[in-house]
């Protein structure tokens, strides 16, 4: 089962060749081809390389499914016996990406 681990947006997502994986939004185009370069480590056939800190010459490619909003979440604050309350709502951008290839 080939693997890699990339850090994109402040976060590490571990990515198969084929599936789909929701990251931060990326500015970029749906349909569009992103190379992923922040790999940290690649497991590819009996290979396994981890990086310090990343792997040198390792991308993963993927093509931009769609962007999107997520679910809305509601951020709340209340003071107990002094009248305040505040209700906010968020929704956070997304960009959907499908694994086409792990390069070593």
């Amino acid at each position: 089962m080939d693997y890699a681990v990339v850090e994109t947006g402040g976060k590490q997502y571990t990515l198969k060749e084929g599936e789909l994986v929701r990251v931060e939004k990326l500015p970029v185009e749906e349909n569009a081809t992103v190379e992923l370069k922040e790999v940290l480590v690649v497991k590819k056939g009996e290979e396994l390389r981890v990086g310090n800190p990343t792997v040198e010459g390792a991308t993963v490619v993927c093509e931009v499914a769609g962007t999107d909003r997520a679910k809305k979440i509601v951020v709340f604050k209340k003071k107990r016996r002094k009248g305040y309350s505040r209700k906010q709502g968020h929704r956070q951008w997304f960009t959907t990406l499908r694994v086409k290839e792990i390069r070593l």
